[in-house]
């Protein structure tokens, strides 16, 4: 896999007219070398794999990239980028201008003054996963699948969000999870209104809707979902609620396919929240990408960028209401889109479950 996404970056390289790039984002290095470490960078050209690291890495490139010349710095990663630039003889040179700092892009320019450094934008590269990566994301989205049955199981009135929190995490490690894909959103009762509402010391209480967003990291690849569980028995305006969130988010299931842009998907689930005067508290986009990293493109939301969805994308399909003094609902699954349409990788259920007090 490793030599096709060369292939294919060179491709990329030839179109931008670069002659290499100097790649030094962990989840692209990752992605195109294989190398796990950190404190990196990668230089690709036509002919060419090099990895830069330093003396703490090279036996774990040299096993992790046996596809790339490992070259060691000691005295600073971009005064040895800069010696291996000028030893190559490059002219055009491209960058990663929406990760590169501006610190670091003034050294390597003074280091290199007469390149022609180019910002390029590799993560496009990453949107549409190859079998192996599915598979990565499939088995995170199976960890967290199980942790959220278990979790049914600890849910009652009396204990804190963070332990909830805290048992999801340690649950998904105990299935191989390498860390939560990002921090564990707990959010109940008026805090339910919080969609990025990271767990507290607050009690749960009868009453209440409990609002979990986790995810599992598999051999550094993630899963993102959110359930919606209700403590105690609902009340009608709540069991409504809950509806319109999920008939949107099963919408969103029918609807996501190849050929959709992300604004439409968007636009489209939106259209249903409507129906039930629940729009104008959905306050965020629908969906983003998911792989190396927990958010990445496409985008399906107002602002998307992304005019054709594609087979083997892999994206999140999270429709939220958040009603102030009242409660928040979010359901998400994290889904691969097939040459059909969309299929959820995440599989727990998304029933109206109340938590019998």
């Amino acid at each position: 896999m490793i030599t096709y996404r060369l292939s294919n970056l060179r491709k990329f390289l030839d179109d931008k007219k670069v002659n290499a790039v100097i790649i030094n984002k962990l989840a692209n290095v990752h992605y195109f070398s294989g190398f796990t470490g950190d404190s990196s960078a990668l230089i690709i050209t036509h002919k060419r794999n090099i990895l830069v690291t330093d003396g703490r890495y090279i036996e774990q490139a040299e096993s992790e990239s046996p596809k790339f010349e490992i070259i060691e710095q000691t005295d600073g990663l971009w005064k040895k980028v800069s010696e291996v630039l000028a030893e190559i003889s490059l002219i055009s040179v491209g960058f990663e201008g929406n990760y590169l700092t501006v610190s670091e892009f003034n050294k390597l320019h003074e280091l290199s003054p007469k390149l022609k450094l180019t910002s390029i934008n590799l993560d496009e590269l990453r949107q549409i996963k190859d079998e192996t990566e599915i598979a990565k994301i499939e088995k995170a989205c199976e960890i967290a699948d199980k942790s959220f049955e278990e979790i049914l199981k600890f849910i009652r009135p009396g204990i804190r969000e963070i332990d909830i929190a805290a048992h999801l995490e340690h649950f998904m490690r105990k299935l191989g999870s390498k860390k939560p894909a990002f921090d564990t959103i707990v959010a109940s009762g008026l805090r339910s209104t919080l969609p990025h509402g990271i767990a507290t010391e607050k009690i749960i209480k009868p009453g209440e809707f409990v609002t979990m967003d986790f995810g599992a990291i598999y051999k550094n690849y993630n899963s993102d979902i959110t359930r919606t569980i209700f403590v105690g028995r609902a009340n009608e305006m709540q069991k409504k609620l809950y509806n319109s969130v999920l008939n949107a988010q099963l919408h969103g299931l029918k609807i996501i396919k190849p050929g959709i842009s992300g604004k439409t998907a968007d636009a489209e689930v939106r259209a249903e929240l409507e129906k039930d005067g629940f729009e104008k508290y959905f306050i965020h986009g629908l969906g983003h990408g998911v792989g190396i990293e927990i958010h990445e493109e496409p985008r399906l939301s107002k602002k998307s960028t992304c005019e054709e969805l594609k087979a083997n994308m892999i994206v999140t399909d999270e429709p939220g209401v958040y009603i102030p003094n009242f409660g928040g609902v979010r359901i998400e699954d994290t889904i691969l889109i097939t040459d059909n349409g969309a299929k959820p990788l995440t599989k727990s259920p998304k029933n109206f479950i109340e938590i019998n007090v």
